[in-house]
Order: C-alpha cells, then sequence, then structure tokens
C-alpha cells in the first residue's frame, strides 16, 4: 500500500492510496497503515474494487457519516440510481436480498427501523437478563469441570446466537443451524474451497428462516418475525426479500460482532492479567468503561460502504455523485486527535465517543444487546474461570478483517470448579418453556417485565 499524490489520473483523486482491507497485509499493518493515511492522507482514492474513497480519520469520518449527500442505499434491480449499498466490493452473496436497514435511506429505513425499536430498546434488552445469564451459566457449565474451555466455539458463538433466536421467535435449539454458517461465511473467501459447504450451510439457514417467516405469519407467536410480519406500508405488507434482509441483518449483527468483542478482550484479558484482576475487583467502576475501550479497541466490525449522493465539496475533497466511499470506524478509533494513547487499552478511559456503533441514523439498532451480552459473558468468565491462560498456539484470527474482525479458536484452560446447574440442552429447552408462558419475545409495549428464571 503506497501513498501517490502525483496528477495521475482525475485531478480530485490525486491524493491517492493503495488501500484494500480484504488482504493479510490489512490485519497485520493495521496500526501502520492508520497512522500512515491519517498523517498523510485522511481521505484518499484507492484504485482497488473499481476504485473508492478511504476515509481514515476521526474528523473526516463523523462529517462523511453524518452528511446527507451520502446514501446507503443498494438498488439490487436498477430501479433507481444503481446504488450498490454497503459492501466494497459488492459481495456475490447480496445479490438477491439487500442487508435490511443498513442499505436503506430514509424515510423507507425510518419505516422499518421503527419496527425494531420495542424489542431491541434499553428497556426491552433489559427483560432479557435473567436469560442470558442462564444461557451463560449453561454454556459454562458443560466445560467448568474440565479445566478446558474454547471461549470461541463453546461460549461467545452460543450466547448471542441464543439469544437473538429467542428475540426472533425461532426455537433456541436451532442455534448452531444458524451460527455455524454466520460465522463462516464472513471467514471464509468466496473463492476458497470451502465456499461450497458455507454456501449450502447459508441455504439450509435460509431455508429454515423462510419457513419460520411463513410459519409466524400464519400463527403468529412473540418475535421480531412477527412485528416485522406485522409491517404495513401504505397498507400493504413489506415483501418477503425484505423481510429476510431484515432478519439476516438481524441474525449477522446480533452474531459474529459480539462474538469477535468477548474473544479479542478475553484474550487481552489474558495477556495482561494484572488488568484482568483490577477488572474483576473493580468492575462496579470499571466495566461500563471498560466495555466501550474494547469496543473502540477491538472496533468487531470496521467499517462500512456508501455511496456519494450528490456532488459535494467535503474535508478538501471533491466527491461526484456516485463515487463510494468506504468509512472506517477501526481507524477512525484509533485517531490520536480524539483518543490519546489509541494504541493502548485504558480501561477507565474517559470521554470515550467511540465509533464502533457507526454514526448518524444507521447507528446500530442493537447496540443495547451486544453491551448486555457481551458483560454477562465476561463477568462470569471472571467470577468462574478467574486464573484462565489462553493457548496462543492454538488460537486462530480471521486471516482478514476486512468484514469482522473476528476470531476463530481461543482455547484456554483455568482450575476446574464445580457446575451450578443443568448443561445447554436441558437448559435451552427450560428457556424455551419460559419465553414461550412468559411471552418473553413480544415488544416492550406488550411485555415490560423482565424475566422470571423458575
Amino acid at each position: 500500500m503506497t501513498i501517490d499524490e502525483s496528477l495521475a489520473g482525475e485531478d480530485r483523486k490525486r491524493v491517492r492510496y493503495q488501500f484494500d482491507r480484504h488482504t493479510p497485509e490489512y490485519r497485520h499493518r493495521f496500526q501502520e497503515i492508520t497512522e500512515e493515511m491519517q498523517g498523510k492522507c485522511p481521505v484518499a482514492w484507492s484504485d482497488t474494487h473499481d476504485g473508492h474513497w478511504v476515509a481514515a480519520s476521526a474528523d473526516a469520518v463523523f462529517e462523511l457519516a453524518r452528511c446527507p449527500h451520502v446514501s446507503n442505499d443498494h438498488d439490487l434491480h436498477g430501479e433507481r440510481k444503481g446504488y450498490q449499498g454497503i459492501s466494497i466490493p459488492k459481495a456475490r452473496r447480496a445479490s438477491v436480498v439487500r442487508g435490511g436497514i443498513l442499505e436503506m435511506d430514509d424515510p423507507e429505513h425510518r419505516i422499518y427501523r421503527s419496527v425494531l425499536n420495542p424489542y431491541l430498546s434499553p428497556a426491552a434488552v433489559r427483560r432479557w437478563e435473567p436469560v442470558i445469564d442462564e444461557i451463560v451459566r449453561a454454556a459454562l457449565d458443560e466445560h467448568i469441570e474440565s479445566g478446558r474451555i474454547d471461549f470461541v466455539d463453546d461460549l461467545a458463538n452460543i450466547v448471542p446466537a441464543v439469544l437473538t433466536l429467542a428475540m426472533l421467535g425461532i426455537p433456541l435449539k436451532r442455534w448452531s443451524l444458524y451460527s455455524e454458517p454466520v460465522h463462516a461465511a464472513v471467514y471464509t473467501p468466496e473463492n476458497s474451497p470451502e465456499a461450497a459447504k458455507v454456501a449450502e450451510m447459508h441455504r439450509a439457514m435460509g431455508i429454515d428462516l423462510l419457513t419460520s417467516l411463513v410459519e409466524i405469519k400464519e400463527n403468529p407467536r412473540p418475535g421480531l418475525v412477527d412485528g416485522l410480519c406485522r409491517l404495513r406500508i401504505d397498507g400493504e405488507p413489506a415483501p418477503d426479500l425484505e423481510l429476510l434482509g431484515m432478519l439476516g441483518l438481524i441474525i449477522g449483527g446480533g452474531f459474529d460482532t459480539t462474538t469477535a468483542l468477548t474473544a479479542h478482550s478475553l484474550e487481552w484479558l489474558a495477556e495482561n492479567p494484572e488488568q484482568r484482576e483490577l477488572l474483576s475487583r473493580e468492575r462496579e467502576e470499571l466495566l461500563d468503561p471498560a466495555t466501550e475501550e474494547f469496543l473502540r479497541y477491538f472496533t468487531p466490525a470496521p467499517g462500512d460502504g456508501r455511496t456519494i449522493a450528490a456532488d459535494v465539496e467535503l474535508q478538501d475533497t471533491d466527491f461526484r455523485e456516485g463515487d463510494r466511499l468506504w468509512l472506517s470506524w477501526a481507524m477512525a478509533n484509533r485517531d490520536p486527535s480524539v483518543f490519546p494513547d489509541p494504541t493502548e487499552v485504558v480501561l477507565d478511559r474517559k470521554g470515550n465517543r467511540h465509533f464502533s456503533f457507526g454514526l448518524g441514523i444507521h447507528r446500530c439498532i442493537g447496540s443495547n444487546v451486544a453491551r448486555t451480552v457481551f458483560k454477562a459473558m465476561l463477568t462470569a468468565v471472571l467470577d468462574r474461570m478467574p486464573d484462565y491462560v489462553c493457548d496462543p498456539a492454538g488460537t486462530v484470527h480471521y486471516e482478514t478483517i476486512g468484514v469482522i474482525q473476528g476470531m476463530r479458536k481461543l482455547p484456554a484452560t483455568f482450575t476446574p470448579g464445580k457446575r451450578l446447574g443443568p448443561g445447554l440442552d436441558e437448559t435451552l429447552d427450560t428457556l424455551q418453556r419460559i419465553c414461550d408462558e412468559q411471552q418473553l419475545a413480544a415488544p416492550v409495549t406488550e411485555r415490560p417485565d423482565v424475566a422470571v428464571i423458575d
């Protein structure tokens, strides 16, 4: 990746940086690339992936993310202006269904987003805390006596997936049918020999999701699926493909990002045992700021694509309608002008206005869920496996971090402990009954009480 400020090509694109976040080089040289771009070309043109702008500084990302002339629209069928949504390059898998509200502009975006609010607000998420704690407890109980666990496979993949299905109104025990393809789709390149297998898993998940959608339309039961089915636009139900796109966004956003945040945080705490002990001892004061700091430092979803919707000059750059733009939340989160000592994890960092949930009208609507689930997993590990040691030889990070800065494996050992209750399968049976009997997945406006675990 090199900087070229020559006048080759269009003069407005004279500041160039050959930026490709989909390469292993970007993961390995992330901090170096970030510092280079922020120091020399906070907004630059890259010829990669058919050409696009890259915004790397906090100031540029903040202004462009909130600009009314920047679009998220994904025009699948060329019915509007042909914009290509948030993926750069355009993902082959996204050729049929667009990515829910993340690939809509207002007023359409607002219509669909309003349906989700009663299910994902802070009060709505608070109702689920006892359920989350039980899923975490059962997942850890499966391994607590052995003294060995893989924090990705055995904890961080399970809890977000089970909770997301519960909130959707899909049977909890189907979590692995959804979890495996969602994670594999992120870390498996489209030209990989494993791509066909991953595609088949995705088809199986898609069939189950569509079946659930049809079932809930015919026989309503509480959950986000039901809420979307009840949506009316000009008196008509929303198209099934748009509902599937919305559900895909909820599933994708609910699974891999929280898994990634949890795994990286547990790995860092293992590498910094004195900080781990401090966080555990002073969690009442430190847990909230530490959560925000882990979000900033590890930025699970590193950025989003946009399309310039009108000719506009911003950040000393002449943008033209139709230009593609990449907003790097991850690089903005390392900007020293906003975050002192940005390459350090500071558990009690003050004024941490990080970019990890995005900005503007498209800010992540699932942020309340992510924080709650992360804190539940982290504190349970600190309580029940306080001396855990991760195995670097067995740890596997995603080869590239262009979509999610994730991990595939994080094995660890610890002093064995005692089980506190039944295993995962039995617990999911119990929680399914509780969800059904207490109507937990209903919107908070209809069902405001916190779950009761009997």
